[in-house]
Formats: structure tokens, C-alpha cells, sequence
């Protein structure tokens, strides 16, 4: 037999390419070489699964750093409203929480695989688990597919969902990335993003600050002429390797460019009191100072970030427990202030692609029909979801991406797979 539609993978981008292929009538087959589909979907968004976001598609897009706006042309063919109303046409309410992430009304993750492979099966899409791949080999009119067991599989239109090489145990270690090449694709540096940071900084290493977590800072990369290149205002995290958190998250990828051009380490700022200027801080606790010289100086500032962090803060700029306000000298009170607002951390690496949630890099963009996700390089070929040179923020960003691709590839590649052309 010789399937109208193939796709290789079982994440968020290949069960909706199976399922836009099947809903125009063309014949799939599904091949995931795991246990399950929709491993990534079931532990996204913490287990709750973050399906979409509902901003205005213009937000979505820049919350999409890494070649968002390559989704112009398939967000008008399917786009963010209606991944809502396609999960809700399946059963699965949805419910609206902040940053506009949408998440299943249930709370679970598992209620958003189930829906999507009762679907499958209410289109008779051909699933094959537990199932490698080994080569393919493509040709004018179709292509074969050589699965490891020697099994040949013919198709008309192939889809390569393989994802990328972040978060590997869901099965995305990079296999698709060969038969993109072996197809004439050029694959860009692959790198992680939204991962945590590594420093050496001696109270790192000391883990004086591991644990302390710090509220709607705003989180900065310097570049080499210490300009910020990217700042992102949310929580963060101080780690026992250095530092995670959503802001840290957001802007690693820029401080990965930053190693990728040969600057390390790259300094991270941290302004834990974004909605105060340095002039109206020191304005604030002069006069506090003024107004009750007797009041120890860690009584004055009491509150205004986590305790280990102001005692680490005072320790640094040595003042002590006891110093009162009339005591304190101006070199330590302007110092201490200076540290609230520019707190530096110096970041030498991140953690590795595996512990990263995104892959940054992939098949070049440049050599895909963005309307289409068909191949430039070779008929009847398309690409969707991470594979490709994609990739955004977390907050529900990565899977738009990855339902829309799989959305327009599969749609188009039904097309192409039942034309006689």
C-alpha cells in the first residue's frame, strides 16, 4: 500500500499534521519510535499542558524571538484562536490564566493527549509505535520510507515531526535533522534556549543566595560595552549552579549568543526594584535615615527583598547586623542602594541542549514555503513543529508554533499526497 500522507513523530506538531491530513481524506500513517504519543504535551506547563495563548496574534509573534515572523503566512491559514476552538470543538475546555496562557479546564495535561488521540482514531490514521526509522529515500513522485525492522513504506507526501534535541527523553534527539540533510536542507546551529545559567561567582560557589527567589525583577544581558541587549521583567531564581527562574529563562537565549560570538562570561543584571529609579531610592532612604538615625540599617530596608538576600547584600558591603542609620557611611549606603538596582552575576555557560525546554536552530526557514511548510529543496517534503528554525518563549509560545506548522504542513501535504500530479 502506498499512504497519501506519512508523518515521523508523535509530538504537539505531528498528531495535528495526522490529523489536518486526515481530515481532507487522505490516507495516514502516524510513526513515533516511543511508547506513547504526545509525550512532551503530557508534561508541558508542569503536567497541566500550557495548549496556546490567547494575545493578539502581533504578541504571539514577538514572544516568538527565534524567526516568529516566518508564522505570519500560516497564522492566516490557522492560527492561536483557532487552536482554542479546535480543542474546544474536541471537548477539552479551556481556561484563560495570566500572560494569556491557555491551559485545559481540567487542569491535565493527559484530558489534551486523550482528546487528540480519540481523534486520530475517529479519522482511522494509521499508528505505528515503538517504531524506528532508519533511512528515507526520496523520490520525484513519492518516497520510501526503510524502517529498522527492513520494512519499506511508501508514501506520497512525507512529514518530518521529529522536533528538535531539548528534552530528549520525550523522544526529540535530534533524528530528523539527517533526513533533512540527506533532502538538500542546510540545518542552523543548534543551541539550547529558555535554560538555566552557570556561574563561578564565589557566592555562587558558596551557595549563599542558593533557594532565594526574587519577584518581578527585571533581569538584563550585557553585551561587551555592558549595554543591556534584552531585559525581561519577572521572577527569578538563585541555584546552586547559578541562576534559573522564568526571567533568567527568557533571556538565556541571548546570553547563549553572546558565548556562541566568543564573549564569556556574559555579566546578567538584576534590578530587584524596577518601579524605583537609583535617584528615588536614595531620596526614600535618606530621609528614612534622617528620620530614625537610632533604627539599625537591616531594620530600615527590612522587606523590601528576601532576608538572605539583604543580609548578603550587607555582608557584602560590610555592614553589620547592629549598624545604625546615624552610623552607616555613605560609601556603604550608596553602595547598598547601587546593588538593588544593578546586581551583577557573571554567567560563563548554560546548561546543555538535553536540560534546555527549547531548541534553538534547525532546518533553515529560508528553505521552506512559509504558507505551505513544504520543502524548497525537495517535492513532497514538508517540516513542522521544532524541527525546524523556530522557537519561542515558554508561556504556551513553542506549542502555537508547533500546532499551527503541523496544521498548514498536514493540510498541504493531504493535498499533494491525493493529487495525481
Amino acid at each position: 500500500m502506498t499512504y497519501h500522507v506519512t508523518v515521523i513523530g508523535g509530538g504537539p506538531s505531528g498528531l495535528m499534521a495526522a490529523i489536518a491530513a486526515a481530515e481532507q481524506g487522505a490516507s495516514v500513517l502516524l510513526i513515533e519510535k516511543g511508547k506513547k504519543l504526545g509525550t512532551k504535551l503530557a508534561i508541558s506547563g508542569g503536567g497541566r499542558c500550557n495548549v496556546t495563548n490567547r494575545l493578539p496574534e502581533e504578541e504571539v509573534i514577538k514572544h516568538i524571538p527565534g524567526n516568529g515572523k516566518f508564522l505570519y503566512s500560516p497564522f492566516s491559514v490557522f492560527n492561536n484562536y483557532d487552536i482554542i476552538s479546535f480543542f474546544e470543538d474536541l471537548g477539552v475546555g479551556l481556561k484563560e490564566e495570566d500572560h494569556g496562557r491557555m491551559f485545559p479546564a481540567s487542569n491535565k495535561a493527559q484530558d489534551v493527549v486523550k482528546a487528540l488521540l480519540a481523534y486520530l482514531d475517529r479519522l482511522h490514521v494509521e499508528v505505528r509505535k515503538e517504531t524506528k526509522v532508519d533511512a528515507i529515500q526520496y523520490g520525484e513522485s513519492g518516497h520510501t520510507v526503510h524502517l529498522d525492522d527492513s520494512e519499506k513504506i511508501r508514501t506520497k507526501s512525507l512529514i518530518i515531526a521529529t522536533g528538535g534535541k531539548a528534552v530528549p527523553h520525550t523522544g526529540s534527539t535530534g533524528d530528523g535533522y539527517k533526513w533533512a540533510k540527506t533532502a538538500g536542507h542546510t540545518i542552523t546551529t543548534l543551541y539550547p534556549t529558555e535554560v538555566p545559567l552557570l556561574s563561578k561567582d564565589a557566592f555562587i560557589k558558596d551557595k549563599k543566595l542558593q533557594g532565594v527567589s526574587l519577584r518581578d525583577v527585571n533581569v538584563s544581558v550585557l553585551n561587551r560595552k555592558s549595554k543591556p541587549i534584552i531585559t525581561h521583567k519577572m521572577d527569578m531564581l538563585f541555584t546552586h549552579f547559578g541562576i534559573s527562574g522564568p526571567a533568567v529563562l527568557r533571556c538565556s537565549q541571548f546570553a547563549v549568543k553572546e558565548f556562541m560570538k566568543g564573549h564569556r562570561p556574559v555579566t546578567i543584571e538584576i534590578d530587584a526594584l524596577p518601579e524605583q529609579s537609583l535617584e528615588q531610592l536614595t531620596e526614600t532612604y535618606l530621609q528614612k535615615s534622617k528620620d530614625h538615625p537610632k533604627k539599625t540599617w537591616k531594620n530600615t530596608v527590612k522587606g523590601v527583598l528576601p532576608e538572605r538576600m539583604i543580609d548578603f547584600l550587607m555582608e557584602e558591603n560590610g555592614i553589620t547586623p547592629e549598624e545604625t542609620n546615624a552610623h552607616l557611611s555613605k560609601e556603604q549606603f550608596h553602595s547598598f542602594l547601587k546593588n538593588l538596582k544593578y546586581f551583577h552575576v557573571s554567567v560563563h555557560d548554560s546548561q546543555p541542549i538535553e536540560k534546555a525546554f527549547v531548541t534553538g536552530g534547525g532546518v533553515s526557514i529560508k528553505e521552506v514555503v512559509p504558507n505551505t511548510l513544504q520543502s524548497k529543496k525537495m517535492s513532497r517534503l514538508y517540516f513542522c513543529g521544532e524541527i525546524l528554525d523556530i522557537h519561542g518563549y515558554t508561556g504556551g509560545y513553542n506549542i502555537t508554533s508547533a500546532l499551527v506548522t503541523g496544521n498548514v504542513a498536514g493540510m498541504n501535504a493531504a493535498w499533494e499526497g491525493m493529487s495525481e500530479g
